[in-house]
């Protein structure tokens, strides 16, 4: 067994909020993970590696990514999947190098994220890994109804309007290979049809999704903007909100009875006025301006609050770049996140909301070695995760 140290920098490792000094962690070259982890030089290890004083953090963990779209063409609808799978396959390599090692993907047309993933564990495709959803459940009409292929012989999430249809759609996905599932609780800012405050699926069908989901290993993520929604999703269990945009403060005390999970993806909403004017249509202006105020303001109370962060950037949506993941972090300290509570849901929070937390979303003995090396402090700088030419390693290996 070969081994490589690493020696000589300050370790934030996902875990503990403060930074550990002069630290030094050996990992197990063959398979990736980390062995020991010390405050000194490892004399038996041959091969070592000098961080000069820098600052190691965990790869940041991306819980809502749509490797699908592209946000600079924005094109929604008759994707084929070789656009699909050409388009996934490049923001795949813009969120490495932004620093995202894992990402759960929430809602992908003909599967593509749930066959790229497979390709993964094959080992026939490196590089930022995905937990996948495939195709989102939506009701006809609502937030997900949206037409593919070329002749739009099929549609992006399958479309449930009961509770057996719903009961068939999850079971077909599980069928797939798809590790969670994502269920459309409210409208959304793409999609025209409907206002984002339009209550979709029905708590009966969203409890179905979760009652088969969990008995099956998956977890469940629900779009979920309009408190109405967002109050029919937690009391279905749902595992995460996602977007949380009206979330009330009865919600906000059932999230923390619960243990339920915001991801609070604020850059979506945050890109939108910034750069689409003249360039969007303008139903998705006026939906994002007529919200965002008190978007940002209920993600501020139910941070306040406490309630369990994860960490996502709905990346792909109109001008939400792959490579921008790391600006989420800035906008959660806004809106009144510390640093610490920034860094833990892009780490050991994720990594616990997707399971995968025995192998990830920390630096410890036994756990992959997927890790940013920066330049300044993230603690004390939130920024510092910015930086355009970190160090960004996969398993133990170096990839930029």
């Amino acid at each position: 067994m070969t081994e490589t140290e690493y020696l000589n920098f300050n370790l934030f490792d996902g875990n503990k909020s403060q930074i550990q000094r002069n630290s030094s962690f050996t990992i197990d070259d063959s398979s990736g993970k980390i062995v020991r982890v010390g405050h000194q030089k490892d004399q038996n290890t041959e091969k070592q590696i000098d961080l000069h004083g820098k600052y190691v953090m965990p790869g940041l963990i991306n819980a809502h990514t749509h490797i699908m779209m592209s946000p600079q063409t924005n094109k929604l609808e008759y994707l084929s999947e070789a656009e699909i799978t050409f388009t996934a396959l490049n923001n795949l390599k813009e969120l490495l190098r932004s620093g995202v090692t894992y990402i759960r993907d929430c809602g992908c047309a003909f599967d593509v994220d749930i066959k790229l993933a497979r390709l993964q564990q094959e080992g026939r495709l490196k590089g930022t890994e995905i937990m996948p959803s495939g195709r989102p459940m939506s009701m006809t009409g609502g937030h997900g109804d949206f037409i593919e292929g070329l002749d739009g012989e099929t549609r992006w999430g399958y479309l449930t309007d009961s509770s057996d249809e719903m009961r068939k759609a999850v079971r077909t996905a599980f069928k797939h290979g798809a590790k969670n599932i994502k269920v459309m609780a409210t409208g959304g800012v793409m999609s025209s049809t409907d206002q984002i405050d339009d209550t979709e699926l029905s708590e009966e069908e969203i409890r179905t999704a979760v009652e088969e989901a969990h008995s099956k290993h998956m977890t469940v993520a629900a779009h979920a903007e309009g408190a109405r929604g967002i109050h029919n999703a937690i009391l279905a269990g749902v595992d995460s909100v996602e977007h949380g945009s009206y979330v009330t403060d009865e919600d906000i005390e059932s999230m923390l009875k619960q243990g339920t999970y915001l991801t609070s993806t604020l850059i979506a909403a945050y890109v939108i006025p910034k750069y689409g004017e003249g360039k969007l249509p303008q139903y998705m202006l006026d939906k994002t301006n007529s919200f965002i105020e008190t978007y940002f303001k209920r993600i501020g109370a139910a941070v306040k609050a406490g309630v369990k962060l994860s960490f996502g950037t709905d990346a792909g949506t109109p001008f939400n770049d792959f490579k921008a993941t790391p600006f989420e972090l800035q906008l959660l300290t806004e809106v009144g996140a510390s640093n610490e509570q920034a860094l833990f849901a892009a780490s050991k929070n994720n990594s616990e909301l997707l399971n995968i937390d025995n192998d990830y979303g920390t630096l410890e003995n036994n756990k992959y070695a997927d890790f940013l090396v920066l330049d300044e402090n993230p603690l004390e700088d939130i920024k510092a995760v910015q930086q355009s030419d970190k160090e960004v390693y996969k398993k133990g290996v170096r990839v930029y």
